[in-house]
C-alpha cells in the first residue's frame, strides 16, 4: 500500500464514467432484446425496459449516497447485514418464489427481491470487518480456514438454490484472505478444497449433473435448446453484427434473452467488435477498482475495492463463459447488462462504496 498524505479527493471521474457507461449501454440493449417478449408477454415493447429504468434510477441515487458516505460507517454495520442476508437466505428456501425451478426470490407486494445479490454485498462488507478487526492475526493457514468458514453458512444456504452465486461468493473471499495475507502455498489447499465444496454442490441435486452432460453434447438433450440457439446467435452476428434492434434470435428461439444470454444477443446485432468492446470495458473497470484498492489510504478500503473488483471479475468471466458454452451453464447475469432490478441496485450500491473509497485515496 502506498503511503503518502490522506485526505479527500474528489470522486474517481474514470469509475463513475465506466459506470455510466455500462448502465446507459445495458438499458439500451435491454431495450432492444426485451422489446420482442415485452409485446409477446404484456402486450408493451418497453415492459422490461421501464422496469429496469426504475430499477437503475434506484441504483444511481444508492450509489449517489453511498458514494457520499464514509464507507467505514458501512464497515461497522457489516456483522448486521451478514446476519440479515442469512435470514433472507433462509426465508427464500420456506416462502421464496420458484421460477423455472429455482427459489430465488422473495416477494413484497408488486415488488420481487433477490437475497443472493444483497448477500455479495455484505460478504464483502463482514470479510473487511472481520478481517481488518483481526489484521494483527491474518497470516498462517489458520487466519485462512477461520475466515472461509465464516462464509460456509451463507454459500451453503445461498448454494441450494443458486450455484453461481455460491461461487462467486467463494472466489470473493479467497481473494480478500490473498490480500490480506499474500501466501501462494496456502492457496493450493484452499483451491483443492473449493473444488471439493463445487463437486458436493454439484452432487448434491440431480440437475446440476445434467448440466454437465448438457454442456458436454447439448444437441442432445431437449434443454440444451437454449445454449444452442446462444451459439447460433453468436456465430451469425460476424464481425459488425446484424444492426442494433435486427436480431433474429431474441425472437423466441433463445427463451428469456434478456436474462443470462443477453450476450449472445449482443453479438448477433453488435458482432464480434461490439462485444470485444463491452469486454474492454469491463476490463477498464476491473482495473480501475485494482488501481483503487492499491492507493487507499487503509486495509478497509483495499479489502472493499478488491472484493467489488473481484465479484465483477469472476461474474462477468462465468456469464461470458455460459453462454460460449465453455463451462456448463449456471444462471448467472452479466453485470449492468442483463435485467434485473435488484442485481442493477446492489451493483451500482458497490459502485458507489467503491467511489467513497476512491474520495479517501492516500494523496502521494
Amino acid at each position: 500500500m502506498i503511503r503518502g498524505k490522506n485526505k479527500e479527493t474528489k470522486t474517481d471521474t474514470v469509475l463513475l464514467i465506466l459506470v455510466l457507461l455500462l448502465a446507459v449501454f445495458g438499458l439500451i440493449m435491454l431495450f432492444s432484446i426485451s422489446e420482442y417478449n415485452g409485446r409477446v408477454r404484456f402486450g408493451d415493447s418497453a415492459y422490461y425496459f421501464k422496469k429496469q429504468l426504475f430499477a437503475t434510477s434506484l441504483g444511481l441515487l444508492a450509489m449517489y449516497v453511498v458514494g457520499e458516505t464514509d464507507y467505514h460507517f458501512f464497515v461497522r454495520l457489516a456483522p448486521a447485514a451478514y446476519l440479515l442476508s442469512m435470514g433472507l437466505s433462509t426465508a427464500v428456501l420456506f416462502v421464496g418464489q420458484e421460477i423455472n425451478g429455482s427459489k430465488r426470490w422473495l416477494n413484497f407486494g408488486p415488488l420481487s427481491f433477490q437475497p443472493s445479490e444483497f448477500a455479495k454485498a455484505a460478504v464483502i462488507l463482514f470479510l473487511t470487518w472481520q478481517i481488518t478487526k483481526s489484521r494483527k492475526m491474518t497470516a498462517g493457514f489458520w487466519f485462512m480456514c477461520r475466515t472461509m468458514m465464516t462464509l460456509l453458512p451463507v454459500v451453503g444456504l445461498v448454494g441450494s438454490n443458486n450455484l453461481s452465486t455460491a461461487i462467486i461468493i467463494l472466489g470473493i473471499g479467497v481473494v480478500l484472505i490473498f490480500v490480506s495475507d499474500p501466501g501462494y502455498a496456502r492457496f493450493i489447499g484452499m483451491g483443492a478444497a473449493a473444488v471439493a465444496v463445487i463437486t458436493v454442490f454439484l452432487a448434491a441435486e440431480s440437475y446440476r449433473l445434467e448440466r454437465l452432460a448438457i454442456w458436454r453434447d447439448p444437441e442432445k438433450y431437449e434443454k440444451g435448446f437454449q445454449t444452442i440457439q446462444g451459439l447460433y446467435a453468436i456465430g451469425s452476428g460476424g464481425i459488425f453484427g446484424r444492426g442494433l434492434g435486427s436480431s433474429l434470435q431474441k425472437l423466441g428461439f433463445v427463451p428469456e434473452a434478456q436474462n443470462d444470454m443477453v450476450f449472445s444477443i449482443i453479438c448477433e446485432e453488435l458482432g464480434m467488435t461490439g462485444a470485444f468492446l463491452l469486454i474492454f470495458i469491463f476490463g477498464l473497470l476491473i482495473w480501475r477498482l485494482m488501481v483503487i484498492a492499491l492507493h487507499c489510504r487503509d486495509l478497509a478500503g483495499t479489502l472493499i475495492c478488491s472484493g467489488i473488483m473481484s465479484h465483477m471479475a469472476i461474474q462477468v468471466l462465468l456469464n461470458i463463459a455460459v453462454v460460449t458454452n465453455t463451462i456448463p451453464n449456471t444462471g448467472i447475469t452479466l453485470p449492468f447488462i442483463s435485467y434485473g432490478g435488484t442485481s442493477v441496485v446492489f451493483l451500482l450500491g458497490e459502485m458507489g462504496l467503491a467511489l467513497s473509497v476512491s474520495r479517501r485515496m492516500v494523496m502521494e
